[in-house]
């Protein structure tokens, strides 16, 4: 069977996520994803390989439902392939999917164990109940207004406990994470966070010390059925420091850690979760510990470096749910480059004792850019990409501090 004849991919959102999502359909199958996205903005608008359409309602559960109705009836001899690519399209995906089409597979958790895993605090719970570390951490209620202790000292990181809730606020001046460095500084951010309308508690943890490159993401696979079947393993070594940006993943080797891949898998399958999950997490050189973040109940927003190290997340998503394969598990191994940035901002703003190892990469061909792509290279867009590595470079010069080794 032509597999690009039995399926249509249909992907929720704009950003960077999106498209990498959609390369990677496009390079196992040849096959042009629609996406929907709320701007006609870069990187998915004005794509070769992307059926982009603008609706600016495009997060509320009607508008979600009519475009999918929409391209199930446009396609109604294909499976459509339906994969959110920000928390708030998951979470619509997950709570809506029984009233979906028949011609639609969404591969995700039920909307009662989304709500759980997505929020920090029930979180850490489960982290605890699975004996997975993560950062000291306290839960604030807007009710103890300033009359509250920490079992920890500065710096102090602050983050929603719901983070679909606290972007629906549509406050564009809230920082994605705060980092305080007193007292008075967390107590700021916590009034201007409820000034804004967040109606949640908010997370407060310790600050695990250690720059960029002390940063794991852990992206996985698992079937319909449950079973974890990839695993991939990345060494983020730069991040954005942007107040908008902070966190995002710029540059990434892959590596290989069995004993903490098998801890995660282990929680992963006894919640008999489904889909993409991916977890955040940073080495603690004080104790040796990997400590989990957050979960994302899909790929992430660097989700091209599993791609790249030769692991297509199409093809996973395709052999599971449409050709009902039998996969099998694979805790990938082999050492890859990727980044989000030019090659100087990647050896301008990474420790230097990793430049021997990217510089081998690249030579190689162990290396990948998730928006440099021969098959979408018409000349509008590769002067759009040239804006964006100007901007990379101005971003990085401006909010990031190059190492000093």
């Amino acid at each position: 069977m032509n597999q690009t004849r039995s399926f249509q991919p249909l992907l929720f959102g704009g950003d960077i996520n999106v498209y990498s999502v959609a390369r990677a359909f496009h390079e196992a199958y040849g096959v042009r994803s629609i996406a929907f996205g709320k701007y006609p903005s870069f990187p998915c608008h004005g794509s070769a390989i992307l059926d982009y359409r603008v609706c600016p309602d495009n997060e509320s559960a009607d508008a979600f439902r009519r475009n999918v109705r929409a391209v199930a009836q446009e396609f109604p001899d294909k499976t459509v392939l339906l994969l959110g690519c920000g928390d708030s399209y998951v979470q619509l995906a997950a709570h809506c999917k029984d009233q979906l089409p028949d011609n639609v597979a969404a591969p995700y958790i039920d909307g009662a164990l989304l709500d759980t895993l997505i929020n920090k605090e029930k979180f850490y719970q489960l982290c605890d109940r699975y004996g997975i570390d993560h950062p000291a951490t306290f839960i604030y209620d807007k009710s103890m207004g300033h009359d509250f202790t920490l079992p920890f000292g500065p710096p102090y990181i602050a983050k929603p406990a719901d983070s679909v809730a606290y972007w629906a606020t549509g406050v564009h001046a809230l920082a994605k994470v705060y980092v305080c460095q007193s007292w008075e500084e967390l107590l700021a951010a916590l009034d201007e966070v409820y000034a804004a309308g967040y109606p949640d508690h908010m997370v407060l943890q310790e600050f695990i010390p250690g720059d960029d490159s002390y940063m794991r993401v852990l992206t996985n696979f698992s079937d319909h059925n449950g079973q974890v079947k990839l695993m991939c393993l990345g060494h983020v070594l730069l991040e954005e420091h942007s107040p908008h940006g902070i966190g995002n993943h710029a540059v990434i080797i892959t590596e290989h850690d069995e004993a903490l891949s098998l801890k995660i898998k282990a929680m992963l399958e006894d919640l008999h979760f489904t889909g993409f999950s991916n977890f955040d997490i940073k080495y603690d050189q004080r104790d040796g510990k990997y400590k989990a973040f957050e979960i994302n109940c899909r790929q992430g927003r660097s989700n091209y470096y599993v791609t790249g190290a030769g692991h297509n997340i199409a093809r996973l998503v395709v052999e599971d749910r449409i050709e009902h394969r039998e996969l099998p598990l694979l805790i990938t191994s082999n050492r890859s480059l990727w980044r989000m940035v030019p090659k100087k901002v990647a050896f301008d703003f990474t420790p230097k004792r990793y430049h021997q190892e990217m510089k081998a990469l690249i030579r190689a061909g162990a290396d990948s850019h998730s928006l440099v792509y021969r098959q979408d290279a018409a000349l509008k867009r590769r002067l759009r990409i040239w804006k964006n590595h100007l901007g990379n470079l101005k971003r990085f010069q401006q909010y990031n501090q190059k190492p000093e080794g």
